[in-house]
């Protein structure tokens, strides 16, 4: 074969080539225009779900639901697509619908990129306005008084221990717990110029500093801690000062243009935070996979706790947490705060609470909510890097 021979078979191979691919850039066409039209069919339908829930003042916001519809996407799944990918997608698709039934207004632990932020995004993912509060009494006090729908607090750290203003604040206010997020905590140390020996002070939350206790004793012994009241609060203060650093995440980098000086500097890699979705819904349905929360006040007598507790180990159902803080109001008299898995519906924790209401000087249920599942939790925790607020 000839060269002219060999140029005119690569051209027809070309050709063919072209035509090839131009059928199934087509026939992507035609899919992404089906994709369309039923997306918006569905978005339509869930617009009159939002008008009935309206109607009969049912909540928004169902996470039980949302996890058995992933659930289902994850059973019809044949691949070649991960079911984390499609998980992203139905979310979006999920947070749009939310967006349609009724516009969310969410408060959070502020400025932008807290790790409550960040959890905060996470789970609502782009449905609602994302409103940033100087502290947790803020958060409550939005939620309480309506300007927000929802609020994203921290209740405790795998390290750390209980948040106790959170705890304090549930047994004070009326407000319910409506969901409960399990977000993974990393700590970068970020500063203007990027270099370790520049830094003389450090800025973070109280938490972070507990949480990086070992590695600043090794690698900054003599630099001076200035607590604050988030992470982001301490990148937004060292901006611009050429001897400062901050504790924070790495989305803090970004949005407040600092140098990580390094990374993941926290002392275990299981740091992790559970942050509650707090509101005004009631009644939220049993999804099989629940956990209710109960806060009661117990005599201050010998064997009044025993006595009170004694219902769920009868019942045989699992106390998940218990948890102690002051009343306040009197000296050396406490509540407590008790995780139960189930439903408040169920017979099991009817029957307990029922039981525990005769034995204690005080007693309400904070709500009961779908436990996060463990595939649900890794789907959350790889998408940290969603962050937009409008």
């Amino acid at each position: 074969m000839n060269i002219n021979d060999t140029d005119k078979q690569m051209n027809s191979d070309s050709d063919a080539c072209h035509k090839q691919l131009e059928e199934m850039r087509s026939g992507i066409d035609d899919i992404d225009t089906h994709i369309v039209e039923l997306i918006n069919k569905r978005l339509s339908i869930t617009k009159e779900v939002g008008e009935l829930k309206k109607k009969f003042n049912l909540p928004v916001l169902d996470k039980s639901r949302e996890n058995i519809i992933l659930k289902r996407i994850s059973d019809l799944n044949k691949g070649p697509a991960k079911d984390t990918v499609l998980h992203y997608i139905y979310s979006v698709i999920m947070a749009a619908s939310k967006e349609l039934q009724r516009p969310l207004s969410i408060a959070y632990l502020g400025p932008e990129a807290t790790y409550t932020h960040i959890a905060a995004l996470n789970h609502f993912r782009h449905s609602g306005t994302f409103v940033p509060q100087r502290n947790i009494r803020d958060i409550f006090l939005e939620v309480e008084r309506g300007a927000c729908q929802y609020g994203v607090v921290p209740v405790e750290n795998s390290i750390e221990g209980a948040v106790n203003h959170t705890l304090d604040l549930l047994f004070e206010s009326d407000i319910r717990i409506c969901a409960e997020i399990y977000q993974v905590i990393s700590h970068d140390l970020l500063s203007e110029t990027g270099n370790l020996e520049d830094i003389q002070v450090i800025y973070s939350h109280p938490q972070p500093f507990g949480q990086c206790r070992l590695w600043l004793n090794k690698n900054l012994p003599d630099a001076k801690l200035e607590e604050c009241s988030s992470t982001s609060h301490a990148a937004k203060i060292v901006k611009g000062k050429k001897n400062a650093a901050a504790i924070a995440s790495s989305k803090a980098a970004q949005v407040y243009d600092l140098k990580v000086v390094e990374s993941r500097i926290e002392d275990s890699c299981r740091n992790e935070t559970r942050f509650l979705v707090i509101g005004k819904d009631k009644d939220l349905p049993n999804t099989g996979k629940d956990k209710t929360s109960i806060m009661f006040v117990t005599s201050h007598i010998p064997g009044a706790l025993f006595q009170a507790l004694e219902p769920v180990a009868e019942l045989g159902v699992n106390m998940v947490k218990l948890e102690s803080r002051p009343t306040k109001n009197e000296n050396w008299n406490y509540f407590f705060i008790m995780d139960l898995e189930g439903h408040m519906k169920d017979q099991p924790l009817e029957t307990i609470i029922t039981r525990m209401k005769h034995r204690c000087l005080f007693l309400k249920c904070l709500g009961s909510y779908p436990r996060m599942q463990e595939g649900y939790k890794e789907i959350q925790n790889n998408n940290i890097g969603i962050l937009s607020t409008r």
